[in-house]
């Protein structure tokens, strides 16, 4: 592999530099932003980068001065997290509280960051009280999660529970029916929803091409309209190979070293690279050493910031990757990863001090973590059942992180040859137009069993006819996606409901006047994924409510979607916790039966992470639990985090289970520790 680039790009690489600092003069979008959200309700859509914060730290400020309350929402605990450091500096910790579930603090102070669960969760409580929220000014962050399939329930319910009254900023990435979205906000909430739209990237993407050899090529010819994006010669001659030598094999990755030798030369890195795998993340960079740090300045700038980043964690300053960052300037970011230490990662990064970073594709969700050139070696991404070609708004989402605003005037996305990469497809999606966000409510028993706490079922009826789906099918939008398109629309949502309803019923959690009963109206607390096994397990008093430690384990089997039938040494479980698993699997078999009998979908408990969160919270280390349990890191922290947030709705019903929540509370002193809450910390 020799590094060389095509003639062509000669001119492209000479504009290659850092931008002129001057005045920051806002975008004329931003503006039109900051004018609407003063009057009524306002979407911004706009590409990663382009300057969607500004707007509402512009709309806070102007709540603030005026002595108002303003509600920030994001996806994710390390955004909400992130957010609350960046508001603190701009107005002050003592005006900032943040509501995550990991977090609670300042609840009184006039801005509040938090995720938009626990919004969702505060609208409902509003609705039971009879109150409105304590806000003035909601912003919606990352607002496109609206078509995520596990999560755009969510953001569907606050957009339809936010009382009109209260003006909602709405920031997305680029859309394609930002309109649609707009018009249903309108139709629901009688006043007028302003689509502020940005098209234009506030720094110029230009595709690139890998060649094998080494060579850089452009992956577009620059004689194809804009539109029609068609593939540079030498491109097109290399896919039409029948044996074409790629960069890597099915089960080989490239020599990523030499890669990076490659960008260096020409001036491209920092660099991102997203790959198919944690694993493949993980053996990314130790095939980085041709990498080698000669710069000794450089070498000690970055063991001085890793010293002072870990130095409050003994897990983490033995970490197998900072020798990779301190010799080579790479690492690896992906889920299976502590919290803590991504965000190390991400921190080394925005200080300029890595080459590059080996990530999945998660890291393209809202995480700050710019590049000048982002790299694919895979055209597909799985999406949680198999792997899936790259959508327009996927693809724009992960190169929103090429080129940094302020400090890049180009940035590049590089396309890799290998088994999974289709080139063609990667061409059309430099300039595809984004696609949709769609409607992804469904009913689940905690909504109905939180609804009814403040409407009867007409005025739920009611509610369900405000739905994104049914509001699109209304208006005969076609090509809309299957699920919805078969019937998520205002009748199957309305016969779904009955069917929760009716079930409830028969328990005894809502009598036959609709109403919740005693039993209802605790299970209503339970805002987690699966209430009714809780309260079941609580009425049957199956759950060791006395006992922290067993708790929190069988708590744990509660809430894993592991379906893993892996054995754990029976050296690491005791008869005490076995019998306690067995008491509530079989106590709760009747009740499982009958939710299947009844067309519900059911989830088994699991016997192995009840023995993993068993250890932590006797107090095993770290390091042994994981090797114990053969489990991610990153997955321990997700388990442990899932398992404390369970707890901590298991500890607001003292009024109905005092003890169970009294104990609650203490099995999430014992499993809440270092390293799972460091991240809090940076």
């Amino acid at each position: 592999m020799r590094p060389e680039a095509d003639a062509a790009l000669k001119e492209i690489f000479a504009g290659i530099g850092v931008p002129v600092k001057g005045i920051f003069t806002p975008d004329q979008f931003q503006l039109e932003a900051i004018s609407a959200i003063e009057r009524t309700d306002c979407l911004v859509t706009a590409p990663t980068g382009a300057g969607k914060t500004w707007i509402a730290e512009q709309a806070i400020w102007k709540i603030y001065q005026s002595g108002r309350r303003s509600w920030y929402a994001s996806p994710l605990k390390a955004l909400t997290n992130s957010k609350y450091n960046e508001f603190s500096n701009i107005f002050g910790r003592e005006n900032i509280g943040i509501l995550t579930g990991d977090r609670k603090e300042n609840l009184q102070a006039p801005i509040i960051v938090g995720t938009t669960e626990i919004l969702r969760n505060q609208l409902y409580d509003s609705m039971c009280r009879g109150e409105t929220l304590s806000a003035d000014l909601v912003v919606l962050d990352e607002a496109h999660f609206l078509g995520d399939e596990d999560r755009g329930v969510v953001w569907e319910e606050t957009m339809i529970y936010l009382p009109a009254r209260i003006p909602l900023l709405l920031l997305s990435a680029t859309i394609g029916n930002a309109r649609q979205i707009a018009g249903w906000l309108s139709s629901i909430r009688k006043k007028e929803c302003v689509v502020v739209e940005a098209s234009e990237r506030p720094v110029p993407l230009y595709p690139l091409f890998f060649h094998p050899s080494g060579r850089l090529l452009p992956l577009l010819s620059e004689k194809a309209p804009h539109d029609k994006p068609k593939i540079h010669h030498a491109v097109h001659a290399f896919t039409l190979q029948k044996h074409a030598h790629t960069i890597s094999s099915r089960r080989m990755l490239p020599p990523f070293g030499k890669i990076l030798l490659t960008l260096k030369k020409y001036s491209l890195l920092p660099a991102i690279f997203f790959l198919k795998s944690r694993a493949d993340c993980d053996k990314a960079i130790d095939l980085c050493e041709e990498n080698l740090i000669t710069d000794p300045d450089q070498r000690n700038r970055i063991r001085d910031r890793i010293h002072e980043l870990v130095s409050q964690s003994p897990y983490l300053s033995g970490h197998r990757q900072i020798r990779h960052m301190e010799n080579f300037a790479v690492g690896a970011h992906h889920s299976g990863q502590l919290p803590v230490w991504k965000l190390i990662v991400e921190q080394l990064m925005v200080d300029g001090l890595l080459d590059a970073v080996f990530a999945t594709s998660t890291v393209a969700a809202g995480v700050n973590f710019p590049a000048r050139t982002v790299a694919f070696l895979n055209s597909d991404q799985f999406n949680g059942r198999e792997f899936a070609p790259l959508t327009s708004t996927q693809f724009h989402q992960m190169t929103g992180r090429a080129g940094r605003r302020g400090m890049d005037k180009i940035g590049f996305a590089l396309v890799l040859s290998g088994k999974f990469m289709d080139v063609k497809l990667i061409a059309k999606l430099v300039s595809a137009p984004p696609s949709g966000v769609f409607s992804q409510i469904k009913i689940n028993f905690s909504m109905v069993l939180n609804l009814l706490l403040s409407h009867s079922p007409e005025q739920i009826k009611v509610l369900l006819k405000k739905s994104f789906a049914a509001y699109l099918i209304r208006g005969g939008i076609k090509n809309l996606p299957a699920p919805m398109a078969s019937g998520y629309a205002h009748k199957v949502l309305w016969r779904d409901f009955s069917k929760h309803l009716n079930f409830l019923k028969e328990k005894n959690y809502v009598s036959s006047t609709d109403e919740l009963t005693f039993d209802g109206l605790w299970a209503s607390q339970l805002r987690v994924d699966h209430p009714l096994m809780i309260a079941e397990g609580f009425r049957l008093e199956l759950f060791p409510d006395s006992d922290p430690v067993l708790l929190a384990a069988v708590m744990a089997s509660c809430v894993s979607e592991d379906e893993s039938e892996d054995k754990i040494h029976s050296k690491f479980s005791t008869s005490m916790l076995f019998k306690s698993f067995r008491k509530v699997e079989k106590g709760l078999k009747v009740f499982f039966d009958d939710m299947i009998a009844h067309g519900f979908e059911v989830r088994r408990l699991n016997f192995r992470p009840a023995i993993i969160l068993y250890a932590w919270a006797k107090g095993l280390q770290w390091e042994k639990v994981v090797a114990m349990g053969d489990i991610a890191e990153g997955n321990l922290a997700m388990l442990i985090l899932r398992t404390a947030d369970n707890l901590r709705h298991i500890r607001a019903l003292e009024n109905a289970f005092p003890k169970a929540a009294q104990t609650a509370d203490q099995s999430i002193a014992l499993i809440m520790r270092d390293p799972v809450t460091m991240a809090q910390d940076l």
